[in-house]
């Protein structure tokens, strides 16, 4: 079995505070996203497919001040107050989405090495429909270096981004288990023993810029 990386995530205190540091930090604006229906978050996306990342976004995402409590776990730990603490400073890199088929099967596989990446929970927005895995405690494995997996339907998102101009060049994730590794077979991605749970390279019209979890 093997995935692809489909998506980084940068969290934000707010949406707002995220576009800004996309313009200042990557020079290009995030496109319109939406928002999560039940998961109390809402996002904007930017199309940052390279050579070797096809499809790849970047997905920009916050609480949605204007949402209802949320029904489940909020995503990638973004109602976890320490986590609200360190996003007012600025908007941080903490996780990567990969995607595959047999998402069932990828997640009985993990288990089995001691990895409960979660259960698979169907999601939509607009025309878009995807399963993707989170767990009970909405905890991320790994310090974040695991990746969320995630099967999308008919539609990807990346068909309706425009151009921006950013590219991924790069992706390591820092610690994963080397069976993890073997598992997942993430094309393009250098899976270090040591170093940062994310650090990406992107080539952008500002030049190369490299993001790190560890900032």
């Amino acid at each position: 079995m093997s995935a692809r990386i489909d998506h980084l995530v940068v969290a934000a205190a707010t949406l707002e505070q995220g576009a800004d540091w996309c313009e200042k930090t990557l020079g290009v604006t995030p496109a319109p996203g939406g928002k999560h229906a039940g998961v109390g978050t809402h996002n904007r996306l930017l199309s940052i497919a390279g050579d070797g990342f096809a499809q790849a976004y970047l997905e920009i995402i916050a609480l949605d001040p204007d949402a209802p409590p949320p029904q489940r776990p909020t995503w990638f730990g973004l109602g976890d107050a320490a986590m609200q603490a360190r996003l007012r400073e600025r908007p941080r890199l903490v996780h990567a989405v990969a995607r595959c088929r047999g998402l069932d099967e990828q997640l009985a596989a993990l288990a089995r090495l001691g990895l409960d990446a979660g259960r698979a929970r169907a999601a939509e927005r607009g025309a878009l429909r995807w399963r993707i895995a989170v767990r009970d405690d909405g905890q991320l494995l790994c310090g974040g270096a695991l990746p969320t997996l995630i099967e999308w339907g008919d539609q990807h998102p990346s068909s309706h981004l425009p151009p921006s101009g950013v590219a991924l060049q790069a992706l390591a994730l820092g610690g994963l288990p080397r069976e993890a590794v073997a598992l997942l077979a993430l094309p393009g991605v250098e899976c270090p023993v040591a170093g940062p749970a994310l650090q990406a390279v992107l080539h952008t019209p500002r030049g190369t810029v490299t993001l790190s979890s560890d900032d």
